[in-house]
């Protein structure tokens, strides 16, 4: 009843590196998983920046979501299938209790459902009681809304002898952590390198890659503050693309951060992107998260190593997408290549390259794409973004048209769109949140304001009738533009009550969540925007 792993082996070429590079990633990878297998990790192991590794609590939990009935992927090896298939069959009082307390808090999206018990085993400590070892205010609050599953899932690991199970599959784990950890590491090797920045031993911040054939075939990317986390499915053809999109966030985050001010004159260039039906929503309005999304873009095309034809497609594919800023950042990269300094010291320069005014002419002509190229799915979702089949239904249609208007900027017309579905049905909730945006695109805060506390009002009101609430999405976004607002007010604290809360809705999408963690972390500034048509900047 083994899982099913490839052997295949890559050599590390990390040897020829530069030495404190080198100490940095020996030290990341000094502890053996053997090591780790018999003694759980603790918070007096020496911290290790970057790592490959397995994680007893990942495997407990998802060992429970097996037990509780959660459905699973088609796709799994019939090793996945026999072991849950053994973990359905189990009886007893713990068992019992676990799939009472899965019932009452399995959300009707299986993916939110999936995603907030993952989030619970990286944050909760080791077996055989898995008690958080971080504050309950420094948690995450999705993990939050699992309360008192601590004490389930213990007594479950007892009574199901999880333990003598993590033991018999210690061998399958460490497989696929082999079999990562030398790409994982050429990787790290590769981007520290190119980037020319030093990866610290001693820093406090973790990029941690937990290799767990439990988790099905999409990687889950989760940040907790400074933690970085990805957790993979091993196989022959390891997700690499996506590890690496996750560590250039985990270097570039914090220098897109640094330098937030400098990079803003570039944010009038949002104004063409927010036009693009492909890009996440929360973008639009988000010039800090939109620029650091477009350098991680831009320095994967410069790791990649493309071909010419191929390069001209993938920049004009991303910025079809409406990533705008991919295509003058890859130009400038060509300047940081011939320089001597980190990223971290450069970025300034790079910006400074961008001709804003040249950009926006030529972008006045590019047309984006309606929808992602034939088999490829993108990265994230857009919520509003996308243009909706004609309907029959005089609401409907109403409703679509707002959100076109709202991807579009055009606040007045979809101020028109949703009024006219309230005049109908005051209590529509869809309308009321697009209200609110449009609002917020109008210039109209104390407007946008009240209906946003409108809609959360809706989601906390116990005797309303349920079809009447917000759908999650609306809920945690109304809640981070408030947060934005209280920022661009000076009202710090208030708006980190509403980010968090934020995180706190169940369902939430993942780009609300990310907006949200960005917001605690480092708060909301205005963009910078040309003078509209109207006279109103």
């Amino acid at each position: 009843m083994r899982f099913i792993f490839s052997k295949k082996r890559l050599v590390c070429n990390a040897c020829l590196g530069a030495v404190l590079l080198l100490v940095a990633i020996a030290r990341a990878y000094a502890q053996t998983p053997a090591a780790k297998a018999s003694s759980p990790a603790t918070a007096g192991e020496a911290h290790r920046t970057v790592s490959v590794d397995s994680r007893p609590q990942l495997f407990a939990v998802l060992c429970a979501l097996d037990a509780a009935g959660y459905e699973a992927a088609a796709t799994d090896t019939p090793g996945r299938v026999q072991l849950r298939q053994r973990m359905l069959a189990l009886q007893g009082p713990a068992v019992a209790a676990l799939r009472k307390y899965y019932t009452e808090h399995a959300l009707a999206d299986s993916g939110a459902t999936f995603s907030r018990f993952v989030s619970f085993a990286l944050v909760a400590g080791p077996p055989p009681d898995f008690k958080f070892e971080l504050r309950r205010d420094d948690l995450p609050p999705e993990a939050l809304t699992l309360d008192g599953f601590n004490s389930i899932l213990a007594n479950f690991y007892n009574e199901a002898k999880l333990d003598e199970l993590w033991k018999f599959y210690q061998p399958d784990y460490q497989r696929g952590i082999e079999s990562l950890r030398a790409p994982v590491s050429d990787l790290v090797f590769t981007v520290s390198n190119y980037l020319r920045e030093i990866i610290r031993s001693n820093s406090p911040r973790s990029f941690s890659v937990f290799v767990e054939p439990l988790a099905g075939g999409k990687t889950i990317f989760k940040t907790f503050g400074d933690q970085y986390t990805l957790v993979v499915r091993p196989s022959s053809d390891p997700p690499m693309d996506d590890i690496r999109h996750a560590f250039l966030h985990f270097i570039l985050d914090p220098i897109a951060i640094r330098y937030r001010v400098q990079a803003s004159k570039a944010s009038p260039l949002l104004e063409f992107a927010a036009h693009a039906p492909l890009l996440p929503v929360d973008l639009h309005d988000d010039f800090s998260a939109f620029f650091d999304e477009c350098l991680v873009r831009a320095v994967e095309l410069r790791l990649r190593r493309l071909s010419p034809a191929d390069l001209a497609s993938a920049i004009d594919q991303a910025e079809g997408s409406g990533y705008v800023l991919v295509r003058p950042i890859y130009a400038g990269l060509s300047g940081f290549e011939k320089s001597e300094p980190a990223m971290g010291y450069y970025l300034p320069d790079l910006i400074k390259g961008i001709d804003i005014g040249a950009e926006q002419r030529r972008l006045r002509g590019v047309k984006f794409a309606d929808a992602a190229p034939a088999g490829e799915a993108p990265l994230e979702s857009s919520r509003m973004a996308v243009k909706p089949a004609a309907s029959s239904n005089p609401l409907d249609d109403d409703l679509a048209e707002g959100q076109r208007q709202i991807s579009a900027r055009n606040g007045a017309a979809a101020a028109a769109s949703f009024e006219r579905v309230l005049e109908s049905h005051p209590d529509d909730q869809r309308a009321t949140y697009g209200l609110a945006v449009a609002s917020a695109l109008q210039g109209k805060p104390d407007r946008a304001r009240e209906l946003f506390t409108k809609v959360i009002a809706a989601a906390q009101n116990p005797l309303a009738d349920p079809n009447a609430h917000p759908d999650p999405s609306n809920l945690s976004w109304s809640h981070i533009y408030l947060g934005r607002m209280y920022d661009v007010e000076g009202k710090r604290d208030l708006a980190v009550l509403e980010y968090r809360a934020a995180l706190a809705v169940a369902g939430a999408p993942d780009t609300a969540r990310t907006a949200a963690q960005r917001g605690i972390e480092a708060g909301y500034q205005t963009p910078s925007r040309d003078k509209q048509s109207d006279g109103k900047s």
